[in-house]
């Protein structure tokens, strides 16, 4: 599993907070972890979880910005800040 520091799971891309959350539940459902671990483990999945709704969101909004313009009709892209 990597080893990430809590702190840098702001900064993990999609696919490895997906991964590592993967192998969090993997490792969780095998039941082999002491309790101690097994917390942690859960607490680190928590924020993975969390990560990947956020990207996930972030995501989701740039897509309704490019499907949404003000005839309902698709023009490309811009920035999702923009109005």
């Amino acid at each position: 599993m990597t080893t990430t520091p809590a702190t840098a799971i702001a900064d993990l891309p999609f696919e490895k907070a997906l991964s590592e959350l993967e192998q969090i539940v993997q490792k969780l459902e095998r039941g082999d972890v002491a309790l101690e671990e097994s917390i942690a483990l859960y607490e680190r999945g928590e924020q993975l979880k969390k990560r990947c709704e956020v990207l996930l969101g972030e995501a989701e909004a740039r897509i309704e910005k490019i499907t949404l313009t003000a005839d309902g009709r698709p023009r490309g892209t811009e920035p999702l800040g923009e109005q």
